[in-house]
């Protein structure tokens, strides 16, 4: 399983409008294949900051299914113009400890 993570700065005093698109977009991603589950958390020290997480089943679920969807260009319509800077977005892998 992969976790991508994206930190989110949105444009000073947008946060409510925002969480009421990516609301809508939600569906978006959880219908696309090899996507598992996502969370997207609220920053309590910096206003308009959130933290999104999702896991996909593969690195390509995500980069390749989803980016190259054509239900990617509605996600991008409903939330890229909030980011303030665009976000970095990586991935990464459980570390097996035991």
């Amino acid at each position: 399983m992969i976790l991508e993570v994206a930190m989110l700065n949105i444009k000073a005093g947008q946060s409510p409008a925002f969480e009421a698109a990516f609301k809508e977009a939600s569906s978006i991603i959880a219908s696309m294949p090899g996507y598992v589950r996502h969370e997207l958390q609220k920053c309590l020290e910096v206003d308009d900051k959130y933290l999104l997480l999702v896991w996909w089943q593969r690195l390509e679920d995500h980069t390749v299914g989803f980016r190259g969807s054509d239900d990617y260009q509605r996600w991008k319509a409903l939330l890229h113009h909030f980011y303030d800077p665009f976000p970095t977005v990586e991935h990464f892998t459980q570390v097996d400890l035991g």
